[in-house]
């Protein structure tokens, strides 16, 4: 099993850029370091496994609580760069935070994710991690 390290410093954030860029290519370069501080200021972690130097793949995650879900863990992003896709890095992301989740007593870790024919793989592994369709979920651009 690959090491897992949450993001601290500088450093660590800007291995993870590609891996994030993968999964969101809008964030570019020049919009990549304002948008993590972001999203990190928001109750957000981020873990990353190191290969080579860069991130090969991140998980970024979210702690909360409300009154439908109780203490909770919502993954946002969960991306492994093209060239380390199928060495199980993701599984391993994914193992970590429940792990976080039970030892932080968090009720339940959430995610969506798209429904595209690309996503098949990623669908097939939150299914293998016990996840469950539970619902869909609607957006209103406004």
């Amino acid at each position: 099993m690959s090491q897992i390290r949450l993001a601290t410093t500088q450093d660590d954030i800007l291995k993870c850029r590609s891996a994030i860029q993968a999964l969101r290519p809008q964030l570019t370069d020049e919009l990549y370091q304002d948008a993590i501080v972001q999203t990190l200021a928001d109750h957000r972690q981020l873990i990353f496994i190191e290969e080579n130097n860069e991130a090969a793949a991140i998980a970024v995650f979210e702690t909360g609580y409300n009154l439908f879900r109780g203490k909770y863990i919502y993954i946002d992003d969960l991306s492994t760069l093209p060239v380390y896709r199928g060495k199980g890095y993701a599984g391993q992301l994914l193992d970590w935070i429940f792990e976080y989740a039970q030892k932080e007593q968090f009720n339940q870790v959430h995610l969506d994710s798209g429904v595209a024919d690309a996503r098949s793989d990623a669908h097939r592994l939150y299914l293998n991690k016990r996840f469950q369709i539970a619902s869909l979920h609607f957006v209103a651009k406004v």
